[in-house]
C-alpha cells in the first residue's frame, strides 16, 4: 500500500520546549498545564492530539455521511475532542477519549450511526483502539 501522505514534526525540550513542522508552518512552544505543576500559557500535546483527532473525525464524519447518501457540509458538523492524561493501575501514564459530535439537520438515530460509521474509518479512532476508550456522544440540531 502506498503512503497518501506523511510530516514530520520535531520537538526539542519536550514538554517545556517546542515542536516545528519540516515545512514551518507548524511552530509553537509547549508548556506543562499548570494544572500539572507546569508554568501553563502555552500549547500541550493534549491539546494538539485533541485538535488533530476533532478535526479528522469531522473529515470521517463528511466521509460516512457521503458513503451513506446523506447531504452535510462542515457547516453542519461540531466535533469536541476530549484529551485527558490519567494513570492506569500500575501508575503508568494513559490516555482517555471523548468526543462529542453535534449534526444538524438529520435525525438523531441518523447522527448516530453516522458517528458510528465515522469511528471505524477516522484514523485516528483507528490507531488509538485498543488502547484508548473512547466515549461517543451525539447531538443533533
Amino acid at each position: 500500500m502506498s503512503r497518501l501522505y506523511s510530516t514530520k514534526v520535531t520537538a526539542v525540550g519536550g514538554r517545556h520546549g517546542t515542536i516545528k513542522s519540516e515545512d514551518g508552518v507548524l511552530a509553537l512552544e509547549l508548556a506543562l498545564p499548570k494544572k500539572l505543576g507546569g508554568v501553563g500559557g502555552a500549547a500541550n500535546p493534549e491539546q494538539l492530539f485533541a485538535g488533530g483527532y476533532s478535526a479528522c473525525f469531522e473529515n470521517a464524519l463528511l466521509r460516512a455521511a457521503h458513503d451513506a447518501g446523506v447531504r452535510l457540509k462542515d457547516s453542519d458538523l461540531r466535533v469536541t475532542a476530549e484529551i485527558g492524561l490519567d494513570r492506569n493501575v500500575r501508575g503508568e501514564f494513559v490516555l482517555a477519549a471523548a468526543l462529542s459530535v453535534t449534526v444538524k439537520g438529520v435525525d438523531q438515530w441518523v447522527a448516530e450511526g453516522l458517528v458510528i460509521d465515522a469511528h471505524e474509518v477516522c484514523p485516528y479512532s483507528n490507531a488509538i483502539k485498543g488502547n484508548v476508550d473512547v466515549l461517543l456522544s451525539v447531538q443533533v440540531e
